[in-house]
């Protein structure tokens, strides 16, 4: 949450970070452009105004490609986050392959979903 009050919120040392500083700092950037991203599409959410929602998502777009930028500085500076991302890519594909080729539940099987009814 923004500390506009405190004068001092955000100033960086009087010194330059680490790199090992500046990593964390781009990844803490990236948490705050998914919340702004949030934020901005909750807010098109709940309105009917529609100037109100075409300007929130239209900077919510703005915030991806900040999000984008983001994520490519830190592979750039990581030198392995592309690699990191391509494996959780391959999980993810892996999974949704394997669910695919599921054949269909039995009839009166009991699953978590059927327990939900």
């Amino acid at each position: 949450m923004p500390e506009f009050i405190n004068p001092f919120s955000g100033m960086v040392p009087e010194r330059t970070m680490t790199k090992e500083e500046l990593v964390r700092a781009i990844r803490l950037d990236i948490a705050g452009e998914l919340e702004a991203i949030h934020g901005y599409m909750a807010h098109a959410d709940a309105t009917d105004n529609p100037l109100a929602k075409a300007v929130l998502v239209d900077i919510a777009d703005e915030e991806r490609v900040h999000f984008g930028e983001l994520i490519r500085l830190l592979s750039i500076l990581t030198g392995d986050e592309d690699e990191q991302l391509r494996k959780g890519t391959l999980e993810v594909d892996a999974m949704a392959a394997s669910l695919a080729q599921k054949p269909p539940q039995a009839a009166g099987e009991t699953t978590i979903g059927s327990l939900k009814n």
